[in-house]
């Protein structure tokens, strides 16, 4: 048994008299995208896995949120107007899945790119077939309370379930949380959005019995509504309906006769933007959040060809988040490297997708036409604490940044970096900091990312 006599919990001493529920070589906090790929490429790699994750399924905010799409693996064009997916590895691995069990549509045009819709459940299915196979260990109904730390070196989490609270000690962390949720109870540094003002969620809801052929001819092709569409929703919003954001967005789903749909904007009672870290500001999201599904559903039921005895299916297990805290982290991806299309020597990721700013009635939308940049390992390496890497949405970013570097393909490949930056630090005993990006970069490229080999950067 490991001696944790002079280590701390979340700073109070050990005498707490918590028991060891497990240890292993990788600890991945967060279920999500990032948390599935990161725990199953490390197990493939050999290492003990064990993912805590506090719901009783797989899929963070790709099901839980019911983000629905699995956005970021396509360029954008104004001119060649068929999908050029330019994002493989473990994302392309994950899609496969969804797409051989019946649980992923073909790609639909989203403005000047691509997106692809999945069924949550098969999502699910999918990520516990792939964790199942690989041999790692799952504990659902888990949420981390606490944190281990041995000085600046983290030595497992404290977690909490019905069972009571226990430690699960581990060589290594993968914060996969999406929340920065053990950086945070680590005591590290992380921000919020631009000086404190981040995106604001939504409350996806899916639309059943709707005559999807009636509905198309009139709305479109492209998921994005078109101008007519809006002028219903202004004259709706009127007539006195609560409709705040007036430009949203359909997506058919893997199942017949149904809709998936984003459209509200949620922001407090007083205009406030909602940040989903205080549990105030995430109950007054997930109420009104409700509320505004109801009246978009009415709008569609009542005004638009296709829709009238359709009905509301469901919305979220939770309000979609799009973010809360960031790291601070030892590399950080710019607003100008996205803007510039930068590629890096140690870029992990392709990113094609735009930069997508949610915030006021509409989003700005930011193309990134026909190319794409790389995100550099070291945006995943907080800037302090040793034995930890984070993977999903809360890298370390600027603000407009992270609006394109947030979504799901990405997140996937944030979790295969982490796991093989985790293997390679733990096969050579060096700390994250010490590994070299560009043989995580080649480790995933024989792991099958859409990744030159040359890894030549530009500025």
């Amino acid at each position: 048994m490991t001696d944790i006599s002079r280590w701390s919990l979340a700073g109070s001493g050990p005498e707490q008299g918590l028991g060891v529920l497990a240890e292993v070589d990788v600890l991945v906090v967060g279920a999500g995208a990032a948390g599935v790929a990161a725990a199953v490429v490390a197990a493939e790699a050999g290492k003990s896995v064990l993912v805590v994750e506090k719901y009783g399924f797989a899929g963070g905010a790709a099901v839980a949120g019911m983000s629905g799409t699995i956005c970021g693996m396509y360029l954008a064009s104004d001119e060649n107007r068929e999908p050029r997916q330019v994002v493989a590895g473990f994302t392309e691995r994950f899609r496969a899945g969804l797409l051989a069990r019946g649980g992923l549509t073909e790609p639909q045009v989203y403005g000047k790119t691509w997106t692809v819709a999945h069924d949550p459940l098969v999502w699910r299915e999918t990520a516990d077939d792939l964790l199942e196979r690989a041999g790692v260990r799952v504990l659902f109904h888990t949420a981390v309370t606490g944190v281990v730390l041995d000085g600046e070196t983290h030595r497992g989490v404290v977690v909490e379930s019905n069972a009571g609270r226990a430690m699960i000690l581990a060589s290594r962390t993968i914060d996969a949380s999406g929340d920065a949720a053990v950086i945070a109870r680590a005591g590290y540094r992380y921000t919020f959005g631009d000086n404190g003002v981040i995106q604001n969620p939504t409350m996806f809801f899916r639309l059943g019995n709707v005559d999807v052929e009636r509905f198309r001819e009139y709305y479109g092709e492209d998921t994005i509504c078109p101008p007519h569409v809006t002028e219903e929703i202004v004259r709706a919003r009127n007539s006195g309906m609560e409709l705040p954001r007036q430009k949203i967005w359909i997506f058919t789903t893997p199942r017949p006769g149904e809709l998936m749909v984003n459209a509200t904007r949620l922001v407090g009672r007083d205009g406030r933007m909602l940040n989903v870290i205080d549990p105030a500001d995430f109950t007054e999201a997930e109420i009104l959040g409700r509320r505004q599904v109801r009246s978009y559903a009415r709008v569609l039921t009542e005004r638009i060809p296709g829709c009238e005895d359709a009905f509301v299916v469901d919305t979220g297990v939770e309000a979609g988040i799009r973010q809360t805290r960031t790291i601070a982290g030892a590399d950080r991806l710019s607003n100008e490297d996205v803007l510039s299309a930068r590629k890096r020597g140690d870029g992990i990721c392709r990113v094609p997708w735009p930069i997508e700013l949610h915030a006021g009635d509409r989003p700005k939308l930011v193309w990134l036409l026909d190319d794409y940049y790389e995100v550099p390992y070291g945006a995943l390496v907080p800037e302090r604490g040793e034995g930890i890497i984070v993977a999903g949405r809360c890298l370390s970013a600027e603000h407009e940044a992270l609006a394109s570097a947030r979504v799901t393909a990405q997140c996937f490949e944030y979790g295969h970096a982490a796991a093989v930056a985790t293997s390679l630090s733990l096969d050579k005993d060096i700390a994250y900091r010490e590994v070299d990006g560009r043989e995580v970069r080649s480790a995933m490229v024989a792991n099958g990312s859409a990744l030159s080999l040359s890894g030549q950067e530009n500025s």
